[in-house]
């Protein structure tokens, strides 16, 4: 930990086009992204519509699909894309010297 921020590891660490989760204690556990152009994002994990893994989704440019039912959901917004309605918290992420580092106060709040 970093003062107001947790050091999670390595940005190589989180697959391309996949994600990563950061557990949370009496919370929702905070999902980790990567696009394939190598930007990172986080949310709290879990899908506005049915409560879906989103970590367990596939992300496709700047979004990522709930497994359940298909929703896109915006990296950097948390919001649900095209017709579907709702939002999932997002959490700040910075890299520094190659670390993904997230907000702590941003994570305890997603995940409450």
């Amino acid at each position: 930990m970093t003062g107001d921020w947790l050091d999670i590891g390595w940005v190589d660490e989180i697959p391309v086009r996949g994600s990563r989760t950061v557990q949370v204690a009496g919370g929702d556990d905070i999902a980790v992204f990567r696009t394939a152009e190598g930007k990172v994002f986080a949310l709290r994990d879990r899908c506005p519509h049915k409560h879906g893994r989103l970590s367990q989704g596939i992300v496709h440019g700047g979004a990522v699909a709930c497994p359940l039912h298909n929703w896109r959901i915006s990296l950097s917004t948390g919001e649900a894309l095209g017709e579907d309605k709702g939002c999932t918290p997002t959490v700040p992420v910075k890299i520094d010297a190659g670390r993904v580092l997230i907000c702590r106060a941003s994570t305890l709040k997603a995940a409450a």
